[in-house]
């Protein structure tokens, strides 16, 4: 993907640092879109196609979380990074909650910020590429067909739409079904890095994949303690 057909939305009400964002990143080669405020920004995303998301935690009229889980519903599977100038740990772990896939807190080098959005955006190439490339991607799982191009879940009784988080991380607990998948690995194949509060986010998203796969009692995701998660899928007669 060349920068110049990418598109991220910036929003940041802090008017001196809009501009150097927004100069930066056209100077390196991205289309770029400001909004000042969160509610402007929704107009925006509603209004054209997006490759990612810059967002302003604090914001008037809408906040950066609030905004997120509006543009998350338009479209789950945009990256996000969070602009903060807090570092509270309540609140990152709440932005990972939300669906984002960074969090930079101010203030923060235009460097920094470039080398987090490349390896987003290349991140989001190889699952697209792995997927082009799967001879099948649809993994029957019990009661269940887990479509990981389509990002659904199905069974007779339901269908469920999964974020691209929520479907990378089951297609890795299905590729280590009835086996140990540890933390590491997943965090790595999934998020692209280990630390603490990628590993809080991890968390919530298998506590969502267990509440999806609750209506086949022959599946569950089994803690490992200290080492990581089992995807055990037993059949009916064992």
């Amino acid at each position: 993907m060349e920068k110049n057909s990418i598109s991220i939305l910036l929003t940041e009400d802090d008017t001196n640092l809009s501009m150097v964002l927004e100069d930066y990143l056209r100077l390196i080669g991205y289309n770029v879109v400001h909004c000042a405020d969160g509610e402007e920004g929704l107009i925006a995303f509603k209004k054209q196609h997006f490759d990612l998301c810059i967002l302003d935690v604090m914001m008037p009229k809408k906040d950066g979380f609030s905004l997120a889980e509006d543009i998350k519903q338009l479209n789950a599977e945009v990256p996000i990074i969070f602009l903060t100038a807090k570092s509270l740990q309540d609140d990152r772990v709440k932005g990972f909650r939300v669906g984002c896939d960074d969090y930079i807190t101010k203030p923060f080098s235009t460097e920094e910020l470039s080398l987090r959005i490349k390896v987003i955006l290349k991140r989001c190439m190889v699952s697209k590429n792995s997927s082009i490339g799967s001879v099948v991607g649809v993994y029957s799982l019990g009661i269940f067909t887990f479509d990981y191009i389509n990002l659904v879940l199905k069974s007779d009784k339901s269908t469920i739409h999964l974020t691209r988080k929520e479907s990378s991380l089951l297609k890795v607990l299905c590729e280590y079904e009835n086996q140990l998948l540890t933390r590491e690995t997943a965090l790595i194949k999934v998020w692209g890095g280990n630390d603490y509060f990628v590993g809080r986010s991890m968390d919530v998203f298998i506590a969502k994949l267990r509440k999806y796969l609750k209506e086949d009692p022959n599946i569950s995701i089994m803690n490992i303690h200290g080492s990581g998660f089992k995807l055990e899928v037993t059949s009916e007669d064992e």
